[in-house]
C-alpha cells in the first residue's frame, strides 16, 4: 500500500514538472488571451485630468471600494475631475443606472449616491420596483412625479444608451 502511494506521488511530482517545463514565463499572449487597445482618448487642450469611476449599486465590491475613492478624490487638485458611471448589466441593473442618472439629472446625487449605496448593502433594504426607488429619492427633496418623469423620459434613455456604448 505504502509503495502505491509512493508511486502516485512520484507520478504526480513529475506531471506537475513537465507541466511547469512547457508553460511560457508570460503565459497571455496578445491577440489569443488580450489585445490592445488602439483608440486612444481625444486630447484635450485644458490641463484638466478627468477620471471615470465606473460603478453599479447592486456590486458589492463597489461598495466596499466607494469609500475609498471618495478620499481619493478629495485629495486631488482643482484640475482632476472626477465623474461617475453605472454601469447596466440588465434586468435590476438598469432600473438602478436610471435611478442614477435621475438623480444626476436633478442634482442630488452628491448626497443620494452615499445612501443609496448604504441603503442597499449597510440597511438591506431591497428595491423591487421603480416606485420604491421613486420613494427612497424623496428623502432628498425630488417628489415622486418628478422622479418617474425623469426616469422615463427621453434624456434619461439617451443617457443609458450612451452609458451602454461606452
Amino acid at each position: 500500500m505504502i509503495r502505491k502511494i509512493l508511486l502516485a506521488s512520484v507520478f504526480m511530482l513529475c506531471s506537475q514538472v513537465a507541466m511547469a517545463e512547457q508553460e511560457p514565463l508570460n503565459p497571455y499572449m496578445e491577440g489569443r488571451h488580450y489585445f490592445e487597445i488602439k483608440q486612444a482618448t481625444a486630447p484635450s487642450s485644458s490641463d484638466t485630468i478627468e477620471v471615470t469611476v465606473v460603478f453599479s449599486y447592486l456590486c458589492n465590491h463597489c461598495n466596499v471600494l466607494e469609500p475609498y475613492v471618495e478620499a481619493w478624490a478629495k485629495k486631488q487638485d482643482d484640475n482632476v475631475r472626477m465623474n461617475r458611471m453605472h454601469v447596466n448589466f440588465g434586468g435590476a441593473s438598469e432600473m438602478f443606472a436610471r435611478a442614477y442618472i435621475v438623480s444626476e439629472m436633478t442634482g442630488i446625487v452628491e448626497e443620494s449616491h452615499p445612501a443609496m449605496m448604504d441603503a442597499i448593502w449597510k440597511e438591506r433594504k431591497r428595491f423591487r420596483n421603480v416606485d420604491q426607488l421613486a420613494e427612497f429619492y424623496t428623502q432628498f427633496g425630488l417628489e415622486k412625479e418628478r422622479f418617474m418623469a425623469n426616469f422615463q423620459s427621453f434624456a434619461a434613455d439617451s443617457q443609458l444608451r450612451r452609458v451602454e456604448r461606452d
